[in-house]
């Protein structure tokens, strides 16, 4: 604060608190002009209400001017009187470090026992999940939801299903989260509308749903020469190319026909951001523990 305005910040209130004293000390003693019936002379509702006039109470009086010495006990102790720092030499910036500092402390040991736990471990660490939730709610829950279920519109998988386009282990999802990943599905518009058709109702019987049984038998050679190079001969996914099971009624861009069509003749594109540049390695292996939680909470080693 520069010195002009720490001199008006001190005009202003050493001008009420004094005002303040003087009325203090002036009211009890005004003399008010009233009515020989004890009122004002002020009146509404067509003369039926009258207004009064009675001394403040020295309760009142009392309760006021201890708060008023209070008032002045403030600007003594604690910073407020133009650039005065107060006696207690107190500031809202020492005690925010203060706490910064304490609370960075406990953190740095929790993280150092954290981690020398494996994943598995930490999400069975009460204290780490606490942790875990926060940094979820801070950095993944905008695409993945508040309670991780995701987002379909996104590509957003459920982390609460155990189903694992990368793998579910502890360091599959810590490498997913440290480096981010990239999945493909290329457009496959060129094959023609009655194909791409075909292929959805394929898709549909490898995971038991109703489907078209005499177009899904036409679009199975296609699949089996095709899609098998990513999705497997059973369709059941590769982990190292982020390919999803097909087999397990579990969709990421929604599993009805229509969604399957769009996802063959479209093709699909889902970026997982790499976090590394943005949380450090401790919170990353807090982070994934949490993660790993998510997936396992009908698991006891994992509550």
């Amino acid at each position: 604060m520069s010195s002009g305005w720490s001199w008006w910040v001190i005009g202003l209130i050493i001008f009420n608190l004094g005002l303040t004293f003087f009325l203090f000390l002036w009211a009890p003693r005004a003399k008010v002009p009233v009515l020989p019936d004890g009122t004002t002379g002020h009146v509404w509702a067509h003369g039926v209400l009258r207004e009064g006039m009675h001394r403040l109470p020295r309760w009142w009086i009392v309760i006021s001017f201890a708060m008023y010495l209070l008032a002045v006990g403030y600007f003594v102790l604690y910073p407020g009187f133009g650039d005065r720092k107060g006696t207690l030499d107190w500031s809202s910036a020492k005690e925010l470090a203060t706490d910064t500092a304490a609370n960075a402390t406990k953190l740095d040991a929790l993280l150092k026992r954290l981690g020398a736990m494996s994943v598995e471990a930490v999400a069975a660490d009460p204290e780490a999940r606490k942790l875990g939730a926060r940094l979820f709610s801070d950095n993944c829950a905008a695409c993945h939801g508040a309670a991780g279920h995701g987002n379909p519109l996104l590509g957003a998988p459920d982390l609460t299903d155990n189903d694992w386009l990368y793998g579910g282990t502890g360091q599959d999802i810590t490498t997913s989260i440290q480096g981010g990943r990239a999945g493909v599905m290329p457009p496959w518009n060129a094959l023609g509308e009655p194909v791409v058709k075909n292929l959805a109702q394929y898709v549909l019987s490898l995971s038991g749903q109703p489907h078209d049984a005499a177009a899904a038998a036409a679009g199975e050679p296609l699949f089996k020469t095709t899609c098998i190079a990513c999705h497997g001969a059973e369709g059941k996914g590769n982990p190292l190319l982020g390919a999803p099971d097909l087999t397990d009624k579990i969709w990421l861009y929604g599993g009805t026909p229509a969604a399957i069509e769009t996802t063959i003749r479209d093709g699909r594109h889902g970026q997982m951001p790499a976090w590394s540049p943005r949380l450090s390695d401790p919170d990353i292996h807090v982070l994934a523990g949490y993660v790993y939680h998510l997936s396992h909470r009908g698991n006891a080693a994992a509550q």
